[in-house]
């Protein structure tokens, strides 16, 4: 199989399930016997199972199913299954009405069901298999061509995409080769184990000539050019001298970090320029304020019980319910961001205060900043001015939509206490793919990081509180301080 061609075989092994997982389905309802497979269940089932694979090879490739979109992260490949299947049954229980297909409704659901669970095995049975060839060394080895923050961003890109089958095998330094010294520093990588800058014990200089020889003999078929131009003779002789070996050649456009667009090659007469299209405009705008009112509305409703009963023992408690925090939105314009009174992290706090926090409850009250205009459900988490006004301009593209009360970082364990360019790497990838699924994704990943954080915070209680056998009292072991839904 092909790497190129892993989309294309996860969805034909999706096609190949969806019969099977109706056959599932009716053996649920009726249980095993021969008139399973009698004409009539096959004539009635049968419009289903083309509905849905017609559906399917729509979903598929418009929601990027195959699972290595999301880097093969369990709660992004879930949840887009999830909406996937949803969609599905929604449309079958549409047709089912519009046409009368004559099949009972619980089969439909529990056959909307089997499709999200094998396809979620398929997916992961895929990348089994591609770890199974990392394993026998059917791998690509890569050498990447600088050593700064962007080198190592494309490494550990490799890293969470192994149906690249890439492996990077170490650094060639962009040293003295790039002012014509003639001079370069090898640092290998085995394993992948990256650092944010090199370590020179593991480095070894080479001459220009010996790079060659070092690609050779470290078997190198790809090699990835991270830093910028213009390159002196020697970098462009060496290019030159890998692709005659057959070593292929990548280049990571620069400025790199201009890539808030959706970038096009484009041939001017045998020159290669690399068009860079405008981000969402008006129109993502509109469906997303429309999409923020209408599921902010809903949350405050459904956050109302718990909401008033805590505003108001925190206004008996402490004489306020809420705080107002200053942050930058959309633009930098300024505004009060809502929040429950209670201190972050405070020590000794009740035990109401501490399941709040956990469970960011603390952080709902921002559903009124959403339905004020001044947030959106899903965006970049605001940031305090005093963090703002030291912005580049690329970390400045996260204020070109409103911030949001969750965001991809967020979802990947960034917090407050992240930097802001950590945060802006995803907050631009959250940007690239606006659409109202994206929003949807993020924000059953959301429940399933809250979920998880309500199972862990039984034992991290226990650990954190147990007595202390010298002098028995309670150690106090302080958190992460914590930052949006997530």
């Amino acid at each position: 199989m092909k790497i190129r061609s892993l989309p294309f075989w996860i969805l034909a092994a999706d096609l190949g399930w969806i019969p099977a997982a109706m056959l599932l389905a009716c053996a649920f309802r009726s249980g095993i016997s021969r008139n399973l497979l009698s004409p009539d269940m096959v004539r009635a089932a049968a419009p289903y199972v083309i509905s849905t694979c017609l559906l399917w090879s729509i979903f598929s490739p418009a929601m990027k199913l195959d699972g290595a979109h999301d880097g093969w992260w369990f709660p992004a490949v879930a949840s887009r299954l999830f909406l996937a299947g949803c969609g599905v049954l929604v449309a079958l229980f549409c047709a089912r009405y519009a046409a009368h297909w004559p099949i009972a409704r619980l089969i439909l659901a529990v056959f909307a069901l089997h499709l999200t669970a094998g396809s979620m095995a398929i997916r992961y049975a895929a990348r089994a298999f591609i770890r199974l060839r990392y394993r026998r060394g059917q791998v690509h080895r890569v050498a990447i061509v600088g050593n700064d923050r962007v080198a190592h961003e494309v490494a550990g890109k490799i890293e969470r995409h192994p149906e690249m089958l890439w492996q990077v095998v170490g650094f060639f330094a962009p040293g003295d080769v790039f002012g014509g010294g003639g001079d370069i520093a090898f640092d290998a990588v085995e394993g992948m184990a990256l650092s944010d800058s090199a370590d020179p014990a593991s480095q070894t200089t080479l001459s220009t000539l010996g790079v060659l020889d070092a690609l050779m003999v470290e078997r190198v078929e790809e090699v990835i050019v991270t830093t910028g131009g213009p390159f002196p003779r020697e970098v462009l002789n060496l290019l030159a001298r890998c692709r005659k070996l057959g070593i292929h050649v990548c280049l990571v456009p620069q400025p790199y970090e201009l890539y808030l667009s959706r970038p096009r090659i484009l041939d001017l007469d045998g020159v290669p320029l690399l068009e860079l299209n405008e981000s969402p405009g008006s129109a993502t705008r509109r469906w997303k304020r429309m999409f923020d009112l209408a599921l902010a509305t809903v949350l405050l409703l459904a956050a109302l019980p718990i909401l008033l009963p805590c505003a108001l023992w925190l206004y008996l408690s402490t004489g306020r319910a809420f705080l107002r925090e200053p942050r930058c939105g959309r633009r930098g314009k300024p505004f009060a961001m809502f929040r429950l009174n209670i201190e972050r992290q405070r020590a000794n706090a009740p035990w109401i205060e501490r399941v709040l926090e956990n469970l960011s409850l603390t952080e709902l009250p921002q559903l009124w900043n959403v339905l004020r205009g001044e947030m959106s459900v899903v965006g970049p988490r605001p940031e305090a001015p005093e963090r703002v006004k030291h912005y580049s301009e690329w970390q400045a593209q996260r204020l070109s939509v409103a911030p949001g009360i969750v965001g991809l970082a967020q979802v990947h364990g960034l917090r407050e206490h992240s930097s802001s360019e950590e945060k802006t790497r995803f907050d631009l990838q959250y940007l690239l793919n606006l659409s109202p699924l994206t929003d949807l994704a993020l924000l059953l990943q959301t429940i399933w990081t809250l979920a998880m954080r309500l199972v862990r915070s039984p034992a991290a209680e226990w650990r954190s509180e147990r007595p202390s056998p010298a002098h028995g009292r309670r150690d106090v072991v302080k958190a992460e301080p914590v930052e949006g839904i997530v």
